[in-house]
């Protein structure tokens, strides 16, 4: 088993306190129906492993996630069959109306870890009321930071996809719920920061555990978030806080930070994580995205997935153009060859290219037939991604005193250098060649296309209309319950 911790905080839901029913794991995000004891010290985490649980669940972080947060892009094809999975396929051509059931899945994906995240922080105020020893205090401050690193990480996601959304940040009535409005863009950047900048002040620099979200967490995903709102100076603080802590890394072989060996490694500072806790059936804290990505029709059952979101032509021209071997070789499974740990892809395969950044050896897929990417954690937020940030923001024209003293091409020449490339000049289009390069596969290109004003160009030939396409329409069906809501300009409901 490749790790215990996961059974204990960020990816199984709450456990009974025997060791000895380790594995009497209860559904994933809920909690004890006969309540909680806020007296005892050792439930003060319960609630905020429930949370961590809610962000693995297979309803958003599946098929519906990569639909929506991966194929619209332009190194992402739909993959699978022609005929298979025509939702996605409305993504990937941009013919999706507010009916489209990935769509609105994943806006009660993340309104779901929202939830999650708000029960955490309330009970955390209950725990406050009910302790009075100093450490258990300073515990319940910890838990509610990393639960608001978990809300914070979700209205990220909503803002981006569908613009300003409603804020729910605590317990609603139905009534409340039902005739909420949603947030103007800028106000719920300025919750999500509210919620990092809180989180900062509390959360410790590392937890004993692996995977638990910590002070550099919350400070590489508020640079993400200044980048996108172009608080340059902001986002390179953060992102200067992060490396000069010289707390991570990048790890030494580009695969390393997609491996299972590589998992909690030093370039993470957020994943979600994914272990099937040895077992071969029954229940574990499986997250479904490497799967949805695996090999379609490939043998043995241990090594296929369903094989949507795969990589574009265009991606693997763009890799080889410039010389990129490193890259394509970790992030591009061709068809007809061996992956990097030595596993074919059969050329029966439905599509000639598949995602190697979630590719898991056959050694370790004993999950039932179907146990592709089980193992498999996801990675959120990267190092790498933290010294692009840095470097984006110092060309953008950010001032302040930087205490890792590193300059923009420093920043950008240490990412290019771990996979063999000579040294460049930090410009605008360089950062951003960069990152396409970097993060290819991780469901950050779309974003990164609207965010620098490329996406009319870049996607034209996919159907992307400008002044529609930045962002999702809101759901019909969260139209139809929820009457403050307005609809979407330019879809047609």
């Amino acid at each position: 088993m490749k790790k215990f911790l996961i059974a204990i905080i960020a990816i199984s839901t709450l456990l009974v306190t025997s060791c000895a029913d380790f594995l009497n794991i209860r559904t994933e995000a809920s909690m004890p129906t006969s309540g909680m004891d806020y007296t005892k010290v050792e439930n003060i985490f319960q609630p905020v492993s429930a949370a961590y649980a809610s962000m693995r669940l297979s309803e958003g972080r599946a098929f519906n996630y990569v639909s929506v947060m991966g194929v619209p892009s332009d190194d992402d094809d739909k993959g699978s069959t022609v005929t298979d999975g025509i939702e996605t396929k409305e993504i990937d051509d941009f013919s999706f109306t507010p009916t489209n059931g990935h769509i609105d899945a994943m806006w009660v994906h993340f309104y779901d870890i929202v939830s999650s995240a708000n029960y955490a922080i309330e009970s955390m105020t209950k725990f406050e009321e009910a302790l009075s020893d100093e450490g258990a205090l300073k515990m319940v401050a910890e838990c509610r930071g990393e639960a608001k690193v978990i809300r914070a990480y979700a209205y990220f996601n909503l803002v981006r996809l569908f613009g300003g959304v409603p804020k729910i940040d605590r317990t609603m009535t139905a009534q409340e719920l039902g005739n909420l409005p949603a947030m103007t863009v800028e106000q719920t950047y300025e919750f999500i920061c509210q919620d990092l900048d809180e989180a900062i002040e509390v959360l410790p620099e590392n937890f004993t555990e692996k995977g638990r979200y910590n002070r550099y967490s919350a400070m590489a995903l508020k640079a993400k978030v200044a980048l996108y709102m172009k608080d340059w100076n902001e986002a390179a603080a953060q992102a200067d806080a992060v490396i000069a802590s010289n707390k991570y890394a990048l790890m030494p072989d580009f695969i390393d930070a997609f491996s299972i060996e590589g998992e909690y490694g030093k370039e993470s500072l957020m994943e979600i994580g994914s272990d099937d806790l040895g077992q071969v059936s029954g229940s574990a804290p499986i997250c479904y995205y490497g799967f949805i990505q695996g090999p379609r029709s490939n043998s043995p059952s241990s090594m296929q997935g369903w094989g949507f979101k795969v990589p574009s032509q265009g991606l693997v021209n763009f890799f080889t153009e410039r010389g990129d071997v490193k890259r394509l070789a970790v992030t591009v499974l061709k068809r007809g060859e061996n992956t990097p740990y030595g596993d074919l892809i059969l050329e029966t395969c439905p599509n000639p290219y598949y995602n190697g950044k979630v590719c898991t050896p056959s050694t370790t897929n004993t999950f039932t037939n179907n146990s592709y990417g089980l193992d498999h954690n996801m990675r959120l937020l990267r190092y790498a991604e933290v010294l692009l940030i840095y470097a984006e923001a110092l060309v953008e024209g950010a001032t302040g005193e930087f205490q890792s003293g590193m300059s923009a091409d420093a920043a950008l020449n240490m990412v290019r250098g771990r996979v063999g490339l000579p040294a460049v000049a930090a410009t605008r289009e360089s950062i951003w060649e960069e990152r396409r390069a970097e993060l290819a596969m991780e469901d950050d290109r779309f974003f990164d296309l609207v965010r620098t004003g490329q996406a009319a160009t870049v996607l034209a030939s996919k159907g992307f209309k400008a002044n529609k396409n930045e962002v999702f329409p809101i759901p019909s069906n969260q139209i139809q319950v929820n009457t403050g809501l307005v609809k979407t300009p330019g879809y047609t409901y």
